[in-house]
């Protein structure tokens, strides 16, 4: 879906990243297009089979993500899960958004 990430992120507050562990590697053209143009975004690994194989300070430095982007476990099947990783995208805009404020 790379050539429809411009439609799909115009009026985005930010966008959840949703990794898999076995294919981490796909992320990073999301991470790179987030990054680039400076979107809010929270990466939600997904713990297939209800593994987490690795922690989350190993899928950051694989990703070669900032400390201050949200990582957290969410399985994409349970609704809890997506809706703390809705809710962590929706504190880091507002974070962003205060200190924009602050520094103006």
């Amino acid at each position: 879906f790379h050539f429809m990430w411009n439609e799909l992120s115009r009026g985005a507050i930010g966008a959840v990243v949703l990794a898999d562990t076995r294919r981490l590697g796909d992320c990073f053209a999301a991470v790179d297009y987030f990054e680039a143009r400076k979107m809010p975004f929270v990466i939600a690994v997904n713990p297939f089979d209800g593994e987490k194989t690795h922690p989350l300070d190993s899928i950051r430095d694989a990703l070669q993500v900032d400390p201050e982007v949200p990582m957290l476990f969410a399985d994409a099947r349970h609704r809890e899960q997506v809706k703390n990783s809705l809710i962590s995208l929706v504190e880091l805009a507002l974070r962003r958004e205060r200190a924009k404020a602050l520094s103006a």
